[in-house]
């Protein structure tokens, strides 16, 4: 089936469907992965935004039901140069299209991906459409247009559970986390440290967060401007000083602007598996995955008893924060991923030590 991709300033792709048939906008980014493409599809960070590949053959090792990071894929469309209608590895279940179509999740194949990472990577990420139906060029970057930003726009609503519940009761320490989007990789490591580990969502008070009785508190990632998220802002800001917190990639932009700091939009984002970031604290660096488009301004934290503690080795924006003195510390990469394979895993050992 033939599909088309639009973008907001008006440059156009075509090529063949191999997801579900239908309209979609979004914000299109590259990811730089080679593999982990269950886990981006199934990443609620994604809501929103369509996913292009740089890597050129996806789905040759197929889906299975122990790699997701969430209940369901949440992103608009997924743009590959090849999908692979068959799979090798002794793992695989389910082919790359089949998932697309159970799934209700639109794909486009044979667009020149190189051309359109580089077209994002000088011009920045911006809005688009893809459409299996209408083929009209001029029609479709209107609707590309008349989309809606990412900017101001609180995407935690509609990923984020609506109930609170456990993912682990055994252990000595209780970790609530705050769920904007959380991963499921986040919650299986806090329970390996030994963690009781409870999630509640993004609109719950502090009060009804410290009635829970809490050793630490954790948020997570989540999708769209962290700016928009006030209600969570609004809880961390109440929760700082009375117990240990910690925040992963937007979680680590609540936390910034919970400090009295600011954001702001990237041109093209952070996605990938091969971010080198350093810790200044410990002198050391680490291969990271990343999945963010906002960052935090350090600027914004002078003379807020914000110390800074990693930085991103590609372009010196800011990857970790902490304040010894509200016992506070963040990073805006994803330390539960694997890309290192475990370079970064030692933060959640760090969080639970403070316990």
């Amino acid at each position: 089936m033939k599909a088309m991709l639009a973008l907001e300033d008006g440059r156009v792709f075509e090529g063949k469907s191999f997801g579900a048939p239908g309209d979609r906008t979004g914000e299109v980014v590259f990811n730089t992965a080679m593999t982990g493409y269950q886990e981006i599809l199934t990443d609620p960070s994604y809501r929103g935004q369509m996913v292009c590949m740089t890597y050129s053959l996806i789905g040759n090792y197929g889906l299975n039901a122990e790699d997701v990071e969430s209940k369901k894929p949440w992103l608009e469309c997924f743009i590959v140069k090849e999908c692979s209608r068959i799979y090798s590895s002794w793992r695989g279940q389910k082919t790359l299209p089949g998932y697309m179509k159970k799934n209700k999740i639109m794909g486009i194949e044979g667009i020149d991906t190189r051309a359109l990472t580089r077209h994002i990577r000088l011009k920045g990420a911006m809005r688009a459409a893809v459409s299996t139906k209408d083929f009209n060029k001029k029609s479709l970057v209107r609707k590309a247009k008349n989309s809606p930003l990412l900017i101001g726009r609180d995407l935690v609503k509609e990923v984020a559970s609506k109930k609170s519940y456990s993912w682990s009761s055994k252990g000595k320490r209780l970790v609530v986390v705050i769920d904007c989007g959380v991963k499921y990789n986040i919650l299986r490591l806090l329970a390996g440290l030994g963690c009781k580990v409870k999630i509640v969502p993004a609109k719950t008070s502090a009060e009804a967060i410290l009635k829970l009785k809490p050793d630490g508190i954790l948020v997570s990632n989540g999708p769209g401007d962290p700016a928009a998220i006030t209600y969570t802002i609004d809880t961390v800001k109440s929760l700082l000083g009375k117990l240990p917190v910690f925040g992963i990639c937007l979680g680590h932009q609540i936390i910034g602007l919970a400090l009295g700091g600011r954001t702001y939009k990237l041109k093209f984002g952070h996605h990938g598996a091969n971010h080198p970031v350093k810790d200044l604290v410990n002198d050391r660096i680490s291969i990271t995955s990343q999945n963010h488009g906002f960052c935090v301004d350090v600027k914004s934290l002078k003379n807020k008893g914000v110390e800074l503690t990693h930085v991103n080795l590609n372009d010196n924006t800011v990857e970790g924060i902490s304040c010894r003195k509200l016992n506070v510390s963040s990073v805006q990469f994803h330390p539960e991923a694997a890309p290192g394979p475990r370079d970064a895993e030692y933060l959640f050992s760090e969080f639970v030590n403070k316990l």
